[in-house]
């Protein structure tokens, strides 16, 4: 009687590399007397399984970029429009890159309704040889020009490369309003000088009052909570006590107790309506950011309100802004 031990091994490819990783190491055993037939099958079956390990290649396809837009209009804000091209899924992000990547010379149009106002573009340079670009009201143009008012639409025309792109938004009123901002010590279990910034506020009767906030810390800029926007399926019609979550830098990384402020801060609070069309980009963009990485989440499209194949989005706010000093 002759016993043969097999092991397998399988094989998995990603972007041209191959890597082997052990399968369940499988022991099989063949109890039958050493024959020719015997022999043949053994070979054939260790053919079979070496064949496990070949490597296998996925070469994706050459996508034609597609312009970004990150549009906005707040209330007593000149509108601000950011374009650039969408990046290669394997592409290589740095600061030149992101500043390759913007498209220059586009014409940019906003109208209020009543006014059509063609922005200008302007430059930031932020470093040796690097600039960012942007687009916003050009004082050339006082006449045409507007800022964002409460309870008006606005809409977006871009014209590029010989393509047109368009869109529109509104700046609601400010229904979600701040009836007072306090503070109280975190959870047991963290650091003594860690506290909670909670939010007193009030949802008027009637669903659709979306909502994004953001926060400042003493010199800091304002920045989004990692889920930054909210609906009011839950809170229609009531007033609510909610704690207000430290807002993040987006391409920073979070550490453990990261939504608390510090004894000692100054933060400022900003909670801005939006409409849905803001609120369903935000949601599904915030979403996709949390699970990248995570092999059980569920794919997601960004929706995105730009018309013309565009991608991004082109949003209003309407914000309200309340300050509290943490004593030390």
């Amino acid at each position: 009687m002759g016993f043969y031990n097999i092991t397998i091994r399988s094989a998995k490819s990603r972007a041209g590399f191959v890597f082997l990783q052990p399968f369940s190491v499988l022991a099989v055993k063949f109890v039958m007397p050493m024959t020719k037939q015997c022999t043949t099958i053994f070979i054939l079956l260790i053919l079979f399984f070496s064949s496990c390990e070949k490597g296998v290649e996925f070469k994706l396809d050459e996508v034609t970029p597609k312009l970004v837009v990150e549009a906005t209009i707040e209330n007593g804000g000149a509108p601000v429009v950011y374009l650039s091209k969408s990046q290669a899924y394997f592409s290589q992000i740095d600061l030149t890159a992101l500043a390759n990547s913007f498209v220059r010379n586009a014409e940019v149009y906003v109208s209020n309704g009543t006014r059509i106002h063609k922005l200008k573009e302007y430059v930031v340079p932020i470093g040796p040889g690097i600039s960012f670009y942007y687009y916003s009201n050009d004082p050339a143009s006082p006449a045409t020009a507007f800022v964002g008012q409460l309870n008006k639409q606005y809409s977006l025309r871009i014209v590029t490369e010989g393509k047109e792109y368009t869109a529109v938004t509104s700046i609601p009123d400010t229904t979600r309003r701040i009836d007072s901002v306090f503070w109280k010590p975190a959870p047991a279990g963290n650091l003594p000088e860690k506290v909670a910034v909670m939010l007193r506020g009030y949802d008027p009767p009637g669903f659709g009052d979306y909502i994004r906030y953001y926060t400042k810390r003493n010199r800091e800029d304002f920045y989004p909570g990692l889920n930054s926007v909210y609906d009011d399926q839950v809170i229609d019609g009531s007033s609510y006590e909610v704690q207000v979550e430290r807002g993040i830098l987006r391409n920073g990384s979070t550490s453990e107790g990261y939504s608390f402020f510090d004894k000692g801060d100054t933060v400022t609070i900003k909670l801005s309506n939006i409409d849905k069309a803001t609120f369903d980009f935000w949601r599904t963009m915030e979403y996709t950011y949390v699970s990248v990485g995570n092999p059980f989440s569920s794919p997601t499209k960004v929706v995105s309100n730009i018309r013309g194949g565009g991608l991004g989005y082109f949003g209003g706010y309407a914000s309200q802004f309340r300050t509290i000093i943490i004593p030390q």
